[in-house]
């Protein structure tokens, strides 16, 4: 999440901000898709994926890497990246996503989740399998 950050932040100081991107997205017609797909579309021609085969794909590693709570939280999380976009991974959207999943009850998320900060690197770490080559996916 934190080098995303710093790389959206840094397109944006350059002119390309998420409302560039997102009219990138439009004209490779890959509105379902993340924006760092359009990013890799423009730069080496690669087919960008839909977010949902991205969860898909990122879903098949989960299960063997978090426990059976974790992985319905971040399934959760998932469905957001989906319907919502990237920035349902940003750290700032950890908060609100337990308050959501959980009803308001913290507590609960850390009875199900764990520490706060094993939290924290959970939803930082399954991050990696959304963008793992193909490859490593198969």
């Amino acid at each position: 999440p934190e080098t995303r950050k710093r790389l959206l932040d840094g397109l944006a100081e350059r002119g390309f901000g998420t409302d560039q991107l997102r009219e990138m997205q439009q004209i490779i017609d890959a509105q379902k898709s993340d924006l760092f797909d359009v990013l890799a579309y423009v730069a080496y021609a690669q087919t960008p994926l839909s977010r949902e085969e991205r969860a898909d794909r990122a879903m098949a590693l989960i299960s063997s890497h978090f426990n059976s709570k974790q992985q319905v939280f971040l399934d959760f999380v998932l469905s957001h990246y989906v319907s919502v976009g990237v920035e349902e991974l940003d750290k700032t959207k950890l908060t609100p996503l337990l308050r959501l999943k959980y009803h308001d009850s913290i507590n609960d998320a850390i009875a199900d989740l764990g520490k706060p900060d094993e939290i924290g690197q959970m939803f930082s770490g399954f991050q990696k399998f959304l963008y793992q080559p193909v490859q490593a996916v198969l």
